[in-house]
Formats: C-alpha cells, sequence, structure tokens
C-alpha cells in the first residue's frame, strides 16, 4: 500500500482455476451498490520483474487462523493501525476487516484463547499514526500490530516501535526505504517498490509492447518511491515525459495537457484510487488514448466507483493477491462484500500472529521472535522473512479493469 476462514483444508489450484474462481474475487466492486455496475477489476497474471508472467502456487494448504482448538492464553491483544476514515478509508477497512476475520476465526475455536483486536485510525495521517503509536505501545496486553497501513506513517511510526520491541507486520507498505532503517520489528507482507516498479515498466513495455510511456506521480513517500522505480526500468521508452502532481489535486489540466502533447503509448500514475480516478477521466475527456497504469493504491473498486467508463480497460498492479475460495467467501459473509485490496494480506498476517500466540509466544520478545522464524503458507503467499523484514517471495500481479 500506498507507503494493502472457515477455510480448512482450502487449498490453492492453478493460474487458470485462480482466475476462473476470482469472478468474486478482491478487486470486485463492493456489493450494495459500490464500484460501477458495468465494471470490475479482475486479476490478469502473476508476473516477474520482467514482466513475464508466471505460474502460481498450486496445492499448498495456507495456515487458518482457528488453529486446532486447544489454545489458551491471558488476555492479550492485536492492534490494527491505518487511514479507517479520510481519502484512503477502503484500504484501510480492507486491511481492519481481514485481521478482523482471522481473529474472529480464532477466537470461535478457542474459548480459552480469546484475542482482541484494537483498531486504530491513523486517518493516513503521520502525525496521527504517532499519536496512534504512542498508545499501542503503551498498552501492556498488546503485543502485536497489523499496520501501519501506508509508507509515510510506517516511517513516522517505526523508530517507536522498533524502540518498544513490538512486532509490526504490514500488509500494505511498500517504500523501499522502510527496510533500510535498522528497525528490528518491521516486517513487510508484500513485495517492495523496487520490485513492483520495474515488474509493471517491464509489463508495459516488453509484454504489451508500449514504446513510450509517461510517468506521472503525487509526490507523497509512496507513490514517488514507486514512481521512480517505474522510471528506472522504463529506459528511453519513459525518457523526457515526467510529470510531478500533488495529492488533494482536482485540477489536472496543466498535466493532461502535457500528457496530451507527449502523444504516449501508455501512462503509468504514481497515486492514489482518488485522483486515479480524477486523472484518467479527464484524459478521457481530452481524447487522451493512452493506456492508463497505476500501482496498488489506485487498485481499489473505489477506484472505478470513480472514474465509471472512463476506467475501463486501465491496468493496476499491486504485490497484493486475489482473494478466491473459502476465504473470499467466508470475508463476503462476515462484511457483506468482497475482500478488497491487502485484505488478504492482512488475514494472512493476522494469521500468523495468531499462530504465534498458540504457541505461547505471549510476549512482545517471544512474538517477536516466532515471527523473525516464520515460514508458512498463507491464502496469498508463502511467508518467510531475511533479517532486515523483507519477504522472500515478491512477485507482483496485474489487474485490468474489464466489463462485466
Amino acid at each position: 500500500m500506498p507507503h494493502l476462514i472457515a477455510r480448512r483444508g482450502f487449498a490453492f489450484y492453478s493460474m487458470a482455476m485462480v482466475v476462473l474462481a476470482l469472478s468474486g474475487c478482491q478487486q470486485s466492486p463492493p456489493v450494495g451498490g459500490g464500484g460501477h455496475p458495468d465494471l470490475r477489476i479482475v486479476p490478469v497474471s502473476q508476473i516477474d520483474q520482467d514482466g513475464v508472467s508466471t505460474s502460481p502456487t498450486a496445492n499448498n494448504v495456507p495456515a487458518d487462523p482457528a488453529g486446532d482448538g486447544k489454545a489458551a492464553c491471558p488476555a492479550v491483544s492485536i492492534a490494527m493501525a491505518g487511514p479507517i476514515t479520510g481519502a484512503d478509508s477502503a484500504l484501510g477497512m480492507n486491511i481492519r476487516d481481514g485481521a478482523q476475520l482471522a481473529v474472529d476465526q480464532h477466537n470461535a475455536n478457542n474459548p480459552g484463547c480469546r484475542v482482541g483486536l484494537k483498531a486504530f485510525d491513523t486517518e493516513g495521517d503521520p502525525e496521527k499514526a504517532i499519536a496512534a503509536a504512542a498508545q499501542i505501545i503503551d498498552d501492556s496486553s498488546t503485543i502485536g500490530l497489523i499496520g501501519p497501513g501506508n509508507s509515510g506513517e510506517t516511517k513516522a511510526t517505526g523508530p517507536a516501535l522498533s524502540q518498544a520491541g513490538l512486532a509490526a507486520l504490514t500488509p500494505s507498505a511498500t517504500n523501499v526505504s522502510l527496510t533500510e532503517n535498522g528497525w528490528r520489528t518491521f516486517f513487510r507482507g508484500l513485495a517492495n517498490d523496487a520490485v513492483q516498479g520495474p515488474s509493471i515498466a517491464h509489463y508495459l513495455t516488453r509484454t504489451l509492447g508500449k514504446k513510450r510511456v509517461c510517468v506521472v506521480d503525487d509526490s507523497t513517500d509512496y507513490e514517488l518511491g514507486l514512481a521512480d522505480a517505474v522510471r528506472g526500468a522504463l529506459g528511453a521508452a519513459g525518457s523526457n515525459c515526467n510529470i510531478e502532481v500533488k495529492r488533494g489535486d482536482k485540477d489536472f489540466s496543466a498535466a493532461v495537457t502535457q500528457l496530451k502533447d507527449s502523444a504516449p503509448d501508455a501512462i503509468f500514475y504514481g497515486g492514489f484510487y482518488t485522483e486515479a480516478a480524477e486523472l484518467t477521466t479527464q484524459l478521457r475527456d481530452a481524447g487522451v488514448p493512452a493506456t492508463f497504469s497505476s500501482g496498488d493504491a489506485a487498485n481499489d473498486a473505489e477506484f472505478v466507483k470513480l472514474a465509471g467508463d472512463a476506467s475501463a480497460g486501465a491496468l493496476l498492479s499491486c504485490p497484493c493477491a486475489p482473494a478466491s475460495g473459502a476465504f473470499a467467501e467466508a470475508y463476503e459473509k462476515k462484511f457483506g462484500r468482497p475482500p478488497g485490496t491487502y485484505s488478504t494480506e492482512s488475514y494472512d498476517l493476522a494469521t500468523i500472529v495468531l499462530k504465534g500466540i498458540d504457541s505461547a509466544h505471549l510476549s512482545r520478545p517471544a512474538l517477536l521472535d516466532f515471527v523473525h522464524n516464520y515460514r508458512g503458507q498463507g491464502v496469498a503467499r508463502s511467508y518467510q522473512w531475511t533479517a532486515t523484514g523483507e519477504l522472500s517471495n515478491d512477485l507482483i500481479w496485474m489487474y485490468k479493469v474489464e466489463g462485466r
């Protein structure tokens, strides 16, 4: 992210089965009036850093937060921190709800170990994230954190969380520098921008054959990092076409004029779904036919809802994996909408923390040690971390806005 089951016996399937099963996948518009009635975001393929399609892991059973039902523990809790309200609330709610589902499934099966989930709304604001982190750290019953949500708030809170020895597993913060600060408690639950940037750049140029690609960024910690990674991998295809806008802008006329004059084959926008929707709408209104693409911060049903028909054909990359099978069914049954971007990662990371609690890692130091040494399969991917908190499994998914 910006810088995001009733499952016993659930298994991954081949690529063909995954795509077929995802008619209700995590990026589909939410039920009950969300999204656009004729469009939805669907998975296209998993890709490597060369932009080449790869097959998803098959036949590996993911960890089940329900466990064996025999867990016993004192009153402990997990915190979640992210933007539950504000411009990025859709992404934050996906994270919160993914973690909540894992906790609820655990507690329903383990009467001797009821774990609490305490959600903290940062609004995506680093200053508010600092205040939330202080509350989390001061609560001695909280031994693990799912979050923070975006890279800016993660950067702001990382030093304090590390000093407190509190394991912080983010399902969404992708800025590369987050694992370069010497923090001992940070774990990234998905690939970083150094992986996502080249992957989408090469997908556009090598797989789709785009000859000229313009890159637009919103200068935030998350999106500037991703945009720069895309630029670095585009080579000649991205030369002399770099445009900066501001987060919160509504009038993109100057950028649209520059893009129209540059006549690119494709445009990559490094920004969040609200501005991505406004930009792509204004591009289409101006008659700019270039393929519109963006990263994980735009990969949400709200992008389709806000952009409407202008979103058709847009390509959206994400380190987040599609939801499928029993996980997707349980999520929609509980929350009344399909899983969203980062819901799956949040569910997996909460499951890992719950497995640590169930195996009697009941203090912050013990849980931190458990996560450092963890190796296992989740719904989204396998999880194992390097000493700096990066995943060893770092593939990217491409999605596309298509008609129903």
